[in-house]
């Protein structure tokens, strides 16, 4: 009983642990949703109170219909963020799928080679990708954003090791059936890949449209500037003060990963308990 009793306290107390710790976390959110809805007069008064005196639609209503500049910059994030994501899991999964399934000269090679590259810090080719776009006329382009991310060695190897680990059987099958290798490929192995590319389409996609250093080195001119660049030279030219403004933008911009998250999630966890298991 006693055992009972002292196993019982240590759950409830670490429940309220995970509680508090929980409310702390999401606290700064929960304020910067209420900030959003409030007047720049309230915002800037010093209360970290969630709810105001003053609930008004109009930092929203600036944002998306009297602003010139936000509603451009969501597209553009939104532009490169899909189409490098699309990119990326169509790269990624061959290549991962060839390092695992495909016997090919230097494989070994190409596939340790890959590895070490990991261990390259992304500062390190910041210089050397800046003078091959500018020699290549890419600067000031979506294609500067995109072409240079286009594969992600990380992901190529979260899904070599999920191929490594899919029957073979299904493959001897279709293969029996009359499909070739890259009909294999499209209508058998990827359609039973979907939580390894789910898992790798949430993070892909979070990489791209979070994206700060690479569009403030290659976007010069403001009208293709990217989320991230966008509010931050807005809050620069403002001096930070125009909050009433910045709020809601802020908000507005997790709203893509949100949505991508909720389409995803049942995929997502089930890749990440597959790659658990592996």
């Amino acid at each position: 009983m006693k055992k009972t009793g002292k196993q019982k306290f240590l759950k409830i107390l670490l429940y309220v642990i995970m509680i508090s710790y929980a409310l702390i976390t999401f606290y700064p959110f929960i304020w910067a949703v209420a900030a959003s809805f409030k007047p720049l007069k309230e915002i800037v008064s010093g209360g970290m109170s969630i709810f105001g005196g003053d609930f008004t639609l109009a930092n929203y209503e600036y944002i998306l219909g009297r602003s010139e500049n936000f509603p451009r910059w969501f597209m553009n994030s939104l532009i490169v963020s899909i189409i490098g994501t699309a990119i990326n899991l169509f790269l990624n999964t061959m290549a991962g799928y060839a390092l695992a399934r495909i016997n090919f000269p230097g494989r070994e090679r190409i596939y340790w080679g890959m590895l070490a590259m990991l261990m390259v810090p992304a500062q390190v080719l910041l210089i050397p990708n800046y003078l091959i776009i500018s020699s290549l006329g890419m600067k000031d382009t979506f294609a500067a954003l995109i072409l240079p991310a286009a594969i992600n060695i990380g992901n190529i190897f979260m899904m070599r090791q999920f191929f490594l680990s899919f029957p073979k059987d299904v493959e001897e099958a279709a293969t029996i059936d009359g499909l070739s290798r890259t009909g294999t490929f499209f209508r058998i192995v990827m359609p039973l890949a979907k939580p390894s590319i789910s898992t790798q389409a949430v993070f892909v996609f979070m990489s791209f449209w979070n994206e700060f250093l690479k569009p403030m080195l290659y976007m010069t001119t403001p009208s293709k500037y990217t989320l991230t660049l966008g509010l931050q030279t807005f809050k620069s030219q403002n001096a930070g003060q125009r909050w009433d403004q910045i709020m809601p933008a802020s908000i507005i911009s997790i709203v893509p990963i949100i949505i991508l998250y909720i389409i995803f999630n049942k995929y997502f966890l089930q890749g990440v308990r597959m790659d658990g298991e592996k």
